[in-house]
């Protein structure tokens, strides 16, 4: 066919050794896996090898690009898939078992892609290379292969892990980097089993703090799905003991996080040790009374480990019958006990929703109980919220003029702003502050999720950082659901101690 090169060619491109080294050294410069460099920007021809070296001749004024890359993609796929000109073949074989699997492929292309191949390919006696996989990742070992010729890989959320470690193992690290993003960013994909657990295990194995982090984030952010999904179960200790710790997490109530922990201990049969842990982890200060009562006579696992946990209860039923000022005169208040998590029941906080946010300024006011105290369960908050999609500061604001016409203002440079007010004080707020948290969600997907969270506390009436880096003119905005901003205002009243009773 014209321009396709003899099977000779590679053969005698490797006879000359000074020839093959500056064939490899040129090549290498141009790594199908270097971070930042596109496939389809490879300076290199399927028609001539001498063709475009200089890439500074397309900078020219006036200058135009042939661009044949995705022609050598498929050049590229046949050599491997035909085997035509193969010098080594990849012997493939599952641990454990008989199973063989025989890839045709070039030294060539291995040791520009591969160190790891490179040292591989210098030390064997033969033409073939025996590498032995886990069965996982040698069923997927032809995908990993082909990305190394072709630059581009499909793959499914339950192969992830598998080529992850491939390009680990053979240090492809733009392939490893792309996976790592791409599990990222795949968090709330919908997978038979779950794969989130999984990921946040396999990043914990490898050390990598970013994808566990993120993996961590999202169960923590998204927990009351995760609740109701068969992943639940598949939590391990740590993670599970980690969660409950944390004051974090996005849920309907605490009374559902007991009832999702009883489901796990009856699934997994802890040892009496962790079980007990994970119990005195739970926040019984935040149950409602009534919920309390019924879950001493009524749940199986708080009347079995009743002994263990008997203080936190005595303290929660103070905390619900005293009032919070005469408690603090006896009790750190201040301790997880006492502490709110990120409850989206209608008690602690509302939804909002802003369709169309660039339009205008929005505002909407909601109520919250003042404590969660049984105490104070009765007593009503009323917040204002106001939502700006450009705020100025006061002298960049429109001016009226003499005949009370308003003049335009510019916006360039205005951010989305939130402020949380309460409508009213009063003496029941003394003992009281108010941390205010704004939840952001959006879709993934098809799958609705907690994009961001904003935290701000009662000495400010807004969260200094709110959507500064969101694009809300764009309508596939990230923040963004059907063109709406889909909002959670969750109010978190913390007491905290005025007096220290005597020793």
């Amino acid at each position: 066919a014209p321009g396709e090169r003899p099977a000779s060619y590679i053969k005698s491109a490797g006879q000359g050794a000074g020839q093959h080294t500056r064939q490899h050294t040129f090549l290498r410069r141009f790594k199908w896996n270097e971070p930042g460099c596109e496939l389809n920007t490879l300076p290199i021809s399927p028609f001539s090898c001498t063709a475009p070296l200089k890439q500074e001749a397309a900078l020219d004024n006036g200058a135009t690009v042939l661009n044949h890359s995705m022609h050598l993609v498929h050049r590229m796929e046949n050599l491997l898939t035909l085997g035509n000109s193969s010098d080594v073949s990849l012997r493939v074989q599952t641990m454990n078992t008989d199973e063989v699997k025989v890839i045709q492929a070039h030294s060539l292309v291995l040791t520009l892609q591969s160190d790891v191949f490179e040292e591989l390919l210098l030390s064997r006696n033969n033409s073939a290379l025996v590498l032995i996989e886990t069965p996982e990742c040698a069923a997927v070992f032809d995908k990993f292969v082909r990305y190394l010729y072709c630059g581009d890989i499909s793959l499914r959320l339950d192969q992830a892990i598998s080529l992850h470690k491939l390009a680990s193992k053979y240090r492809v690290w733009g392939l490893q980097q792309g996976l790592t993003q791409y599990m990222t960013q795949h968090l709330s994909s919908d997978s038979p089993t779950g794969h989130v657990v999984s990921w946040y295990n396999y990043a914990l194995q490898i050390g990598d703090a970013t994808l566990r982090d993120s993996c961590l984030q999202y169960l923590s952010w998204n927990l009351s799905s995760v609740l109701q999904s068969g992943e639940w179960g598949s939590i391990s200790e740590d993670l599970l003991l980690s969660l409950l710790q944390r004051s974090d997490l996005i849920l309907q109530s605490e009374l559902e996080l007991y009832e999702a922990l009883e489901s796990w201990i009856n699934q997994n049969q802890p040892v009496s040790s962790t079980i007990e842990t994970a119990l005195r982890a739970v926040r019984y200060g935040m149950i409602p009374p009534q919920h309390l009562f019924r879950l001493q006579r009524h749940s199986p696992l708080m009347v079995k480990y009743y002994e263990a946990i008997r203080d936190l209860l005595y303290l929660a039923f103070q905390f619900h019958s005293a009032s919070p000022i005469q408690l603090a005169k006896y009790f750190d208040v201040n301790c997880s006990i006492f502490t709110p998590r990120n409850y989206l029941s209608s008690s602690w906080g509302s939804p909002w929703i802003i369709n169309n946010p660039t339009r205008d300024d929005r505002s909407f006011s909601f109520q919250t109980q003042l404590g969660p105290s049984g105490h104070d369960s009765s007593k009503r908050v009323t917040w204002n919220a106001l939502f700006s999609p450009r705020w100025l500061p006061l002298s960049a604001r429109s001016t009226y003029t003499e005949l009370g016409a308003m003049q335009p203002t510019r916006t360039e440079g205005g951010r989305p702003r939130i402020i949380v007010t309460p409508a009213t004080s009063s003496p029941d707020f003394a003992g009281v502050s108010f941390q205010k948290t704004v939840i952001v969600m959006a879709k993934q997907q098809g799958k609705v999720i907690v994009r961001h969270v904003y935290n701000f506390h009662q000495s400010t009436e807004e969260a200094g950082d709110f959507l500064v880096d969101a694009d809300l003119q764009r309508r596939a905005s990230e923040y963004l659901i059907d063109s709406s901003l889909y909002l959670h205002v969750v109010i978190k009243p913390l007491y905290h101690s005025l007096l220290v009773a005597r020793k």
